[in-house]
Parts: C-alpha cells; sequence; structure tokens
C-alpha cells in the first residue's frame, strides 16, 4: 500500500480565489514540496476528498477565516540592484515646486550624516515639472549649494543632475562621444549645464561616486525584498544587470538564508552592444540560485518623454524625443532575433510611439517558435501601434502608477505638457490593450515608483493614486477591471513570460498572497490598505502576520477578515 505524502501547510479560508476563472469558492489550499497538493472545495466536492485526511497529514494547519487567499503577486519590472544606486540620499519624490525643491535640499544639505561619502549630497525622485518651460540645467543650485559635489537623479532614473563641481571632478567636457544617443546637457556655450541624459552620460559622473561597502549593499537588498514581501509580493522581474557583482550579491545573501521573494533576472543589452556581449548574455542564461534565476533579455529601444529622449514620430514641444537610444536601431533588431533564435524571451523598453512600432514590427517579423517577447511602458500610442502589437503577438507590460502618480488629468505635468493635448489624451492605454486582446502585465519599476502591489492594483482601476478621490483620474476609460488588474500580477505576467502560472489550483507552484480583503470586490482605495495576513513563496510562509491581526492588534473594520 502507497503512504499517502506528507503535506507541509494546509490553508483554510472562506475566500479563496481559484482556477483561472479567480471563482471564489470556500475551502482549503494543501501544499506539499512547493507545489499545491490539492484545493478542497466546500461545496461538496470534499466529499470526495474529506478534510481530515488532509489535515491528518500536515505539518502546520492555519485557518485565516474570512481573508483571501489570492495566486502570488509578482511585479513585471524591478530593479532591486541598480535602484539603489539610484535610490541615495534625499527623496524629493512629490515635490514640484522649485522653491520647494531648493528648501529640501538646503537643509539636507545641513543635516546628512558625516560617514563615508558625506562630501557628496545625493539626491533622487526629482520631477522635471520644477523646470516648467525653461531649460533644464543646475542653476537651481545657486546660493544654496555652491561648489558641492551633488548628484540628483530624476524620477524617471535616465537623467541626472550634478553640480558644476561634480561634473568638473570627473572630468565631463560636453564633447564625450557616447554608445548611446544618450548626451551631457550644455549651454549656449557648450559648457555642460549640470544635465547628463541616459546611462551612458550618467555613468561619466556615476564612475567616482563613492559607494556602499558590498555588505551594506546585501543588507540593503535583503531589507528591501523583505519590504516587498511583506507588501505581498512573492517574486519580481529584476530588468537590469546594473552592478557588475550582481551575482556576488545575491550568492552572498542567499549564504545567510533564503530570499524574501523570488527574482527572475533579465540582464541588460544596452546600446553599442557587441557580437561578443550578446554571445556573453546567452551565457548567463540558467544561472541560478536558491531563488533567483537569469532567465530572458532587457533592452531599450529609447528614453523618456520628460527628458526629451524618447522615439516620437513627431517632436515633443521643446523639438525633442526625435531619436531612438540605439545609433542604429537595426542593431537592437538584430539583437532580438539573435536571442529569439536561441529562444531566449525578451522585454523591450519602449516608451514613444515610433519606439513601439518599430518594436512591435521587429516582433512581428520573427518565425513563431514559442518564444514570447514583451514591450514594456507604452505610454503612448495612436490607434495604429496598438493595432501593430496585436499583430505582432508581443505581450506588454505597464505601470499603472507611471500615469497615476507623474501625469495630470489637466495635463499640468511635464510628461503631458511635453506630448500636447492630443497625444497626452492616449495615456496608458492599458483597457484598450486588454480589449485588444493583449497580454498586459502590471509592475512598478521600482524605484521609479513605490512597488507596493496593492496601491498599484487600486491605480489601476482608479487612474489615480490610491487614497486620492480628490485627484482627478487620468483617461478614466483607460481603468481596468478589478479581475484584470489582479490577472496583471498573476495570470497576465506568467504568459507575459511564456509560462503556465499565477493561478491557484492543484499541481500549480505554490506561491499565494494571503490578505484581509478580496481584490475582486473590495473598493480599490480600501483594497490598498488591505492587511497582509501570509505570503508564501514555494509553500514556505515568508511573512506571517495572522497572529498579531488574531489577536486584535490590528483594527480591520466591520467588513473585515475574521480569524477563526
Amino acid at each position: 500500500m502507497t503512504t499517502p505524502e506528507p503535506i507541509d501547510l494546509v490553508i483554510f479560508s472562506s475566500s479563496i480565489l481559484h482556477g483561472e476563472a479567480l471563482t471564489e469558492t470556500a475551502g482549503f489550499v494543501a501544499i506539499s514540496n512547493g507545489r499545491i497538493a490539492h484545493v478542497g472545495r466546500a461545496d461538496g466536492e470534499q466529499a470526495a476528498n474529506p478534510t481530515a485526511e488532509w489535515t491528518a497529514r500536515a505539518k502546520h494547519v492555519i485557518d485565516v477565516g474570512d481573508a483571501t487567499i489570492c495566486p502570488g503577486l509578482i511585479d513585471a519590472h524591478i530593479h532591486p540592484i541598480h535602484g539603489a544606486e539610484i535610490a541615495r540620499g534625499l527623496d524629493l519624490g512629490g515635490v514640484t515646486e522649485l522653491d520647494a525643491v531648493r528648501t529640501a535640499l538646503a537643509r539636507h544639505a545641513v543635516s546628512r550624516p558625516h560617514a563615508v561619502g558625506s562630501d557628496w549630497l545625493f539626491a533622487w525622485g526629482l520631477d522635471p515639472v520644477i523646470f516648467g518651460d525653461a531649460v533644464f540645467d543646475n542653476s537651481l543650485f545657486d546660493g544654496i549649494l555652491d561648489d558641492e559635489l551633488v548628484f540628483i537623479t530624476l524620477f524617471d532614473g535616465h537623467a541626472s543632475l550634478v553640480s558644476d563641481a561634480a561634473l568638473k571632478l570627473a572630468g565631463v567636457t560636453g564633447t564625450e562621444e557616447l554608445p548611446s544617443t544618450g548626451y551631457v546637457g550644455v549651454d549656449q556655450h557648450g559648457k555642460p549645464n549640470g544635465m547628463l541624459y541616459e546611462m551612458a552620460a550618467q555613468d561619466l559622473v556615476r564612475g567616482i561616486l563613492p559607494q556602499p561597502s558590498f555588505d551594506q549593499r546585501v543588507d540593503e537588498l535583503g531589507e528591501l525584498l523583505r519590504s516587498m514581501a511583506e507588501a505581498g509580493l512573492v517574486a519580481g522581474q529584476m530588468l537590469d544587470f546594473g552592478a557588475p557583482d550582481t551575482l556576488e550579491v545575491l550568492e552572498a545573501l542567499e549564504r545567510r538564508g533564503e530570499l524574501a521573494i523570488r527574482l527572475r533576472i533579465s540582464p541588460w543589452v544596452m546600446p553599442g552592444a557587441t557580437e561578443e556581449d550578446l554571445k556573453a548574455m546567452l551565457a548567463m542564461q540558467g544561472r541560478h540560485g536558491r531563488r533567483w534565476h537569469v532567465h530572458g533579455i532587457k533592452l531599450m529601444m529609447d528614453g523618456t518623454i520628460d527628458n526629451g529622449t524618447a522615439w516620437l514620430f513627431e517632436p515633443d514641444t521643446h523639438g525633442e524625443s526625435l531619436h531612438p537610444l540605439w545609433h542604429d536601431p537595426e542593431a537592437l533588431a538584430a539583437a532580438m532575433k539573435f536571442f529569439h533564435e536561441h529562444r531566449v524571451p525578451t522585454t523591450t523598453h519602449a516608451i514613444g510611439d515610433k519606439a513601439v512600432s518599430f518594436v512591435a514590427r521587429t516582433i512581428g517579423t520573427l518565425p513563431k517558435n514559442g518564444t514570447v517577447h514583451r514591450i514594456e511602458h507604452i505610454e503612448s500610442i495612436p490607434d495604429s501601434v496598438l493595432a501593430e502589437i496585436i499583430s505582432a503577438g508581443a505581450a506588454t507590460s505597464l505601470q499603472p502608477t507611471h500615469c497615476a502618480l507623474y501625469s495630470r488629468a489637466d495635463h499640468s505635468d511635464n510628461w503631458s505638457r511635453r506630448l500636447g493635448s492630443k497625444r497626452a489624451n492616449h495615456a496608458w492605454r492599458t483597457r484598450d490593450l486588454r480589449d485588444a486582446g493583449a497580454i498586459v502585465a502590471l509592475g512598478s519599476d521600482w524605484p521609479i515608483a513605490p512597488f507596493d502591489p496593492r496601491a498599484i492594483i487600486a491605480s489601476a482601476q482608479t487612474r489615480r493614486p490610491a487614497g486620492r478621490p480628490d485627484v482627478e483620474p487620468v483617461q478614466p476609460r483607460q481603468s481596468l477591471s478589478a479581475r484584470a488588474a489582479l490577472e496583471g500580477y498573476t495570470s497576465q505576467y506568467w504568459r507575459s513570460v511564456g509560462e503556465a502560472g499565477g493561478i491557484v489550483e492543484s499541481g500549480a507552484r505554490a506561491d499565494l498572497t494571503i490578505v484581509g480583503h478580496n481584490p475582486l470586490t473590495t473598493a480599490p482605495d480600501e483594497f490598498a490598505q488591505t492587511p497582509v495576513i501570509l505570503t508564501v513563496v514555494d509553500g514556505e510562509i515568508v511573512v506571517d502576520n495572522f497572529q498579531a491581526l488574531a489577536k486584535g492588534i490590528a483594527d480591520l473594520g466591520e467588513e473585515s477578515f475574521q480569524p477563526a
């Protein structure tokens, strides 16, 4: 007689979002060896699978009452290691007035801690709306940061504003030839004005910046991944390989224990990449640890609309955004073809309408071999380009809070003013893409925007910041349904990388996010505040707030989760 397999964990709930249809059912989820062994339902199915049969074999049994068991939430776009280099110093996020930025910088200059690198002033999240229609330059430092070493990353991560002292120390002249169409901003006399556009230009100064120690970076990564798990994420797709010691950082963290979430790493291939570079990235595929693995490639077709480095069919209102990031866009197409032939999926940053069109048409020319290619961001496109995406069979990945946090319905923001009203009205067409049959994965692009999936799922439905009903929605007809928003973090994500997953059913990976309120029936702003009860990764509970909430430490309100 065969001995039944042991069950590691059984979770009971009156609200399980089960199967592809996300049907709400009462019952339990039994987990064994990192997989869902069985979903027991309280609608009569259990007659053939008695509850006692499963609980008797379980090492651990939890009843979360009315809390909802969801498929594990996955962020399609994060930069957990490279992002730490961006998110240094003073956070200027949400500061939209020039005088307020100057005041914040002056205060930070006085209060910054005396430590390694304290000769430098770092800040991030700067919104270019502070410049109005003026030229972007470092004149905002005048009178407050004279002769200081200053490095500030703009909110989109694609440009930096640095002081004259920093430019001098780095030897930046403004005449540098770069491997991409990124460039050093200069004034009317050809003198660098403090703006460094795109990574190749930013790296001219980044190379001399003081860096945290290796152990500090490992600590920061561990804390970040833990915070992501506490917000309900079970995994994220890391779309870069920016730090040369990325693998060493991951391996060092794993020697301390398990990563709090799983990472799928798609290293980037930047403009100027050689055939040897492509082969090196191909050789990287399959490298892995226990909760991280390298699979896929990240490409970048253009920059950003806010900085005038996107690739548009027609110039923006400043006469900019007319060039791809690659000097020869066909070189990117050749790189995509190379990886396609080796069945390596790609995801390509494409923000401007011409960039999206080029990438979609490139994907459409590739012979079908089962490899899925994804387009990232897609901030403003006309109907004709949307049709090209559908015709190509490309998957898509969008970030709802880029729209909700950084653009405005009245077009007063920098992004909208750059595009003009007609193109700004085509902002982040999530609903149109889903309705047309496209795969639409969702994410944050952390550190460009906060990573909390609850708030992003809410903003995908409201087209405004979570918890801000006073803010007018941006193109509300593009709002997703609650189900489509949840699928963007679950089954649509898995489809966007060409794999099955994101469904609570027998045989599936045991990735679960258990939250206090049902995301399909709860008002979006309320769901943004719902507590995370458990986060389960590969069948292991990595975040456990059950006991604290069961004891009444958190007041969840009248229709809250009720522990049994």
